[in-house]
């Protein structure tokens, strides 16, 4: 996300306002005159222009595709791409802030999720399977949670379905974390292997405790 900020125009308008009040009521025909005058312009708009800041506007940055010369893998880390750009949507147009903060760590174990794959190619099934039965349930979700929330109707139905899926995400953030977990766990045997090898060497080389 790139920060753009929008300054206003409102420190120039009320300086120059102060400006002109200040050539009313106070005399300006003097060298000093004119040397105060210009003091209290610029202190004035260094007040207005903290008062009024302006507007922040956040901008998607464009992120070149990465190609991994296997259409399978591409397609599905476009895939990826394409449902995290979805959620930063959904995670914009829904107000409710407890929601907001589950999304937002849905889209960092989503992103990480996919990452993975473009270190590991091993894991394209387990992250294949995850992309078709778990990713669909829950954009699913939050949709549906953003049009009801849209469409601003308070009934039971309404409330209590809306409920439901802010409770859903938590056991839902809960299995994505298992996901990710479960990605690494050849790379965790592998060195639970080479620190076994390590402790071996040094042993034998007499570099280690027996207890080590």
């Amino acid at each position: 996300m790139k920060e753009i900020l929008h300054k206003s125009a409102l420190p120039i308008y009320l300086t120059a306002a102060v400006w002109i009040v200040y050539c009313i009521v106070f005399p300006v025909y003097k060298l000093w005159h004119f040397a105060v005058l210009i003091v209290v312009t610029v202190l004035a708009y260094e007040l207005f222009a903290r008062l009024f800041p302006g507007k922040k506007e956040y901008v998607e940055e464009p992120v070149e595709p990465v190609s991994t010369g296997d259409e399978q893998i591409d397609a599905l880390l476009a895939f990826g791409r394409e449902t995290v750009d979805e959620m930063k949507v959904l995670r914009r147009e829904i107000r409710e802030q407890t929601v907001c903060g589950k999304i937002d760590r849905l889209m960092e174990l989503t992103d990480k999720i996919f990452r993975d794959l473009l270190e590991d190619r091993n894991d394209y099934k387990q992250i294949k399977r995850f992309s078709d039965y778990f990713l669909p349930t829950t954009m699913k979700l939050l949709r549906q949670y953003r049009e009801m929330e849209q469409a601003g109707v308070s009934g039971v139905n309404t409330t209590g379905t809306m409920n439901r899926i802010n409770e859903v995400l938590d056991t839902t953030i809960l299995a994505y974390e298992k996901q990710l977990d479960a990605l690494f766990a050849d790379q965790a045997l592998d060195i639970e292997t080479d620190i076994e090898v390590l402790k071996a060497m040094m042993k034998k080389e007499g570099l280690a405790q027996k207890d080590f």
